[in-house]
């Protein structure tokens, strides 16, 4: 993109004003997935030393989030200068945040050479294979003190979602070595598929929530990324199943279009229904505005990267005019109050991951495939690039698990 002189300006203020030494109390995921996330892409992208060198010291203040009975993390971490007490996080771990740790921690290890963040996600997964699951699902809740699920809700969506990105991603970062992550990721989705896929009178397929055997039929924005997600994890299937996944993968992409298909503004709610004979929509104020979310663009991306079929590129460029009509201000973009509205209210917020994920994929979407090809580079779930390890040597930390 050429933008040289935004980059030196950048990586400047990393050098001289991205303190770490500071009060307060922090998201061990939202710093994992945005912080650490960021700075090791950076590193890998342009080779300068100083992202390299603050990714790793980051990690390193997020290591006592572990010192659980279980090795399970809790949510919060104080960054309070010498202290590594604990905020109070609630009694129970959330499936998404520790269980979207795996890439940058996996990298960490091989930037510093130092095994306990390789550790650290390793004994997650052990918690996590050895744990009874209900009907081979994953439930959302997780007590890192007795390493009991706390209640049994499922979700792809909010909550759920990351992990079972992570799971397939680890398989496709390590050089397709990682078995462990194969295994588990094809393992859930089939219970996925048996336990909360549906397909709606009209013909949409969707993902429901789970609560203790109870299906609610809606989908969230969150959930939209699970089309791309298939996709990408479509190859490396037993060959009966590839196809279906393929399929299977277009039609959620197809399903998530139609929840922006639906709107006045041609852009999707945050959470959109199956039931009272009304599909792909939201049935409340609370659930109808749209904050500038990267789900659908994200599996628009992926599934033309898979097939190079042009109604991917017909679908993102609808959204981009619907966020230029919308969502544009002079200051940059808003998220809006109520998509089916003609004239929305803008929430005055412009979340970080518009950057990081929405116009990121959507510059993906209309770019060559040797961009950023899906082939050397896994995307974090806050969509930045980590390169695969195409190395044969077992010294690579993510070779190992």
């Amino acid at each position: 993109m050429e933008l040289k002189e935004e980059f030196q300006e950048a990586k400047a203020w990393v050098e001289e004003s991205f303190h770490l030494n500071v009060s307060g109390e922090a998201s061990l995921f939202e710093v994992n997935i945005r912080y650490i996330g960021g700075l090791l892409s950076a590193f890998y992208l342009t080779g300068e030393e100083v992202f390299r060198i603050k990714a790793i010291r980051l990690g390193e203040k997020l290591l006592p989030a572990f010192n659980t009975p279980t090795g399970i993390p809790k949510g919060v971490v104080s960054f309070k200068s010498g202290s590594w007490g604990w905020a109070t996080a609630g009694s129970s771990s959330i499936l998404a945040e520790f269980g979207s740790l795996h890439l940058e921690f996996l990298h960490l290890t091989e930037l510093s050479g130092n095994q306990v963040f390789a550790e650290k996600v390793r004994n997650i997964r052990k918690v996590l294979r050895k744990i009874e699951k209900p009907f081979g699902l994953y439930p959302n809740f997780l007590s890192p003190v007795s390493g009991n699920w706390v209640q049994h809700h499922v979700s792809v969506g909010g909550l759920g979602d990351s992990f079972y990105e992570y799971l397939i991603k680890s398989w496709l970062m390590s050089g397709k070595t990682d078995m462990e992550a194969k295994n588990m990721y094809y393992e859930a989705l089939e219970a996925i598929e048996t336990y909360l896929l549906n397909v709606s009178p009209g013909g949409l397929t969707y993902i429901a929530e789970w609560r203790g055997g109870i299906l609610d039929h809606k989908m969230g924005h969150l959930a939209c990324f699970s089309g791309g997600m298939i996709a990408l994890g479509a190859e490396d299937a037993k060959e009966e199943k590839r196809a279906h996944y393929r399929e299977l993968a277009a039609q959620i992409t197809k399903t998530c279009h139609e929840s922006y298909a639906r709107s006045d503004t041609k852009l999707g709610p945050e959470a959109f229904w199956f039931n009272s004979g009304r599909e792909a929509v939201a049935t409340q104020l609370s659930e109808s505005y749209y904050i500038l979310r990267p789900e659908v663009v994200e599996s628009y991306m992926y599934l033309w990267r898979q097939t190079h079929n042009p109604i991917y590129r017909e679908w993102g460029w609808e959204v981009v005019l619907a966020l230029e009509k919308y969502c544009r201000t002079e200051a940059g973009f808003s998220g809006i109050q109520d998509v089916y509205s003609s004239n929305p209210n803008h929430d005055n917020k412009q979340q970080s991951f518009f950057l990081a994920e929405t116009l990121k994929y959507l510059y993906l979407l209309f770019s060559e495939d040797d961009l950023l090809s899906l082939e050397d580079w896994v995307f974090n779930t806050e969509a930045h690039p980590l390169p695969v390890n195409h190395s044969d040597s077992s010294s690579r930390a993510w070779g190992r698990y």
